[in-house]
């Protein structure tokens, strides 16, 4: 590692280190070498104001702990992206209170076709698993373009998004709370070793000497947000961290969606709040985010087959005229097929068991 990142590392660490005051900073005493070499009076001669920042002593610890964060960087095969580098998430650089530093470990390109990001309660229901397996399942199936599946690698839809991101051979990143020298929960060690071996990546923005506080997980929320194009809530009760990270993405202009419940479900109960804020899109399916971000799907899509391959010209004639027509009753199915009433009735009961049309109160017919 060379020097130059190590004083990008010790710079990235200084507490309150956001990118105005980076650009601030750098724009005055030219980088960030420049920065901890500088003498005190010096720097604050040059700055034109004085700040604890500037101290000598404190810019020392600063610097040497970077240099042994260094040392585990290095050991340990960990990718540290500085927030001017190409291959730090592009998306978050936008953010303005992005990270000046990421540590990554795997191989995933960060910047490579869709990024979603799923998140919701640590306690999924049944309901909202699903959902999570069949959305990933179909982005992988459907999306023209290759997709990458961020969370929070916590309990719950977390955990459901990365183990279905692997099931289907999707990268995914696991956005840490904590440094690379420890796995938070302890339950997640081997599915976080699966996500490395598999191309995606944990990430953090906390060194391996930062101890880990409740307020990590909080502020690490940004971060999910920040690397997506969208971001979708499966599931959560009225408070919780998912609520929080649907809000940052929503003021970071990304677009939000939630999984609708019924309102006596207590995980569904914050979805359906951000819908009835507008500040979530409903989303049923992969065709709805993709038709809202206006990602394309893949070119079989647009050639699909019969849907009914197998059905008679009578059949094929009544889901046509249901099709053009919305409903029917008997009798008006019976004059537009110019069949008896008695074969038209025969052929809706056949329908009806092939799943075919529904049968609605007044005797109408739509299509199932």
């Amino acid at each position: 590692m060379t020097d130059t990142l190590i004083y990008k590392m010790a710079f990235a660490a200084l507490r309150g280190m956001n990118r105005a005051l980076a650009g601030e900073l750098l724009s005055r005493v030219g980088s960030e070498r420049d920065f901890f070499e500088m003498p005190d009076r010096r720097l604050g001669a040059v700055m034109g104001f004085s700040n604890k920042l500037f101290d000598g002593t404190y810019r020392a610890t600063i610097l040497e702990q970077a240099r042994r964060e260094a040392d585990f960087v290095n050991a340990n095969g960990i990718r540290a992206l500085y927030y001017t580098d190409d291959d730090y998430p592009v998306r978050l650089a936008d953010c303005d209170d992005a990270p000046l530093m990421l540590y990554g470990l795997g191989k995933c390109d960060l910047n490579r076709g869709h990024v979603v990001a799923v998140v919701g309660t640590r306690h999924a229901t049944p309901y909202g698993m699903d959902f999570v397996n069949r959305l990933i399942a179909d982005m992988a199936k459907h999306l023209a373009e290759p997709v990458t599946v961020v969370s929070g690698l916590a309990f719950g839809i977390d955990a459901a998004a990365h183990t279905a991101s692997l099931k289907c051979a999707v990268p995914t990143v696991g956005v840490l709370g904590h440094g690379l020298n420890t796995i938070y929960p302890a339950q997640h060690r081997s599915l976080a070793a699966d996500i490395v071996r598999s191309g995606g990546m944990l990430v953090s923005e906390y060194r391996s000497c930062d101890a880990i506080h409740k307020g990590n997980f909080v502020a690490r929320n940004r971060i999910v947000a920040g690397m997506c194009d969208c971001l979708v809530v499966a599931e959560s009760a009225r408070k919780g961290g998912a609520l929080i990270t649907a809000n940052i993405a929503s003021g970071y202009n990304r677009d939000v969606f939630a999984l609708p419940g019924r309102i006596s479900d207590r995980y569904s109960e914050g979805c359906n709040r951000l819908i009835a804020s507008n500040v979530a899109a409903l989303v049923q399916d992969v065709s709805d985010v993709a038709q809202a971000m206006n990602w394309k799907l893949k070119e079989t899509e647009a050639e699909q087959p019969s849907l009914f391959p197998d059905l008679s010209e009578e059949e094929l004639a009544v889901v046509e005229y249901l099709t053009n027509h919305g409903e029917a009753q008997l009798n008006q199915l019976t004059i537009a097929m110019n069949q008896s009433v008695g074969r038209m009735m025969s052929l809706l009961v056949d329908m009806e068991f092939k799943g075919l049309v529904l049968t609605f109160p007044g005797g109408k017919y739509r299509l199932a």
